[in-house]
Formats: structure tokens, sequence, C-alpha cells
């Protein structure tokens, strides 16, 4: 079953510029990842430093392989490190279940 990743981040301004390749990379990464389907960024209207990355996985399986990869945890350890702090993630999947 598809699942959908939300990834939130504060980004402020004075590191946006330096936050940008490093996102550049792992949306490079993570489309030659097996399982997955699609990525999307927002920025925030009301609050424009948090931004927010939707992916779309064929499955947590999928996504779990990729998020405990090595070459993603390097970046992502960069990431944390400019930003002074921990990124948020949330897993959701289509539908109602019993």
């Amino acid at each position: 079953m598809a699942i959908k990743i939300l990834i939130k981040r504060s980004v402020p301004e004075n590191k946006a510029k330096d936050m940008i390749p490093l996102v550049r990379q792992l949306r490079i990464l993570a489309t030659n990842q097996p399982g997955y389907i699609s990525g999307e960024t927002l920025k925030s209207f009301d609050v424009p430093d948090t931004f927010l990355v939707i992916s779309t996985w064929q499955s947590s399986d999928d996504w779990g392989k990729w998020l405990l990869s090595k070459e993603r945890q390097k970046i992502q350890d960069n990431i944390d490190s400019l930003l002074g702090g921990n990124t948020e993630y949330e897993m959701f999947h289509y539908g109602f279940t019993e």
C-alpha cells in the first residue's frame, strides 16, 4: 500500500541558502530509490520559515530502507547540524481502517 511521508523543517531565512543544495541532494538520491513515487516541497504561507516535504512511497519498507540508508543519514546529519535541531517525520497511509 502506498504511503505518504511528511517531513517538516524550520529553516531560518539566513540558513536557506545553505539548505537548498542539501535538500536537492536528498531529492536526487531519493528519486533513484526503489519504491519512490513522488515528492514535493511546500513553504508555509503563514509561517515563512516552515517547510513541508511530502513524499510518496510504494511501501513503508521502501521508505524505511531509504530513511536508514547511510547516504541519506549523512546529508540529514548536515541538515540537522545546519538548522540546530531535528527534522520531524510522519508516515500516513490512505483511507480508514478498523
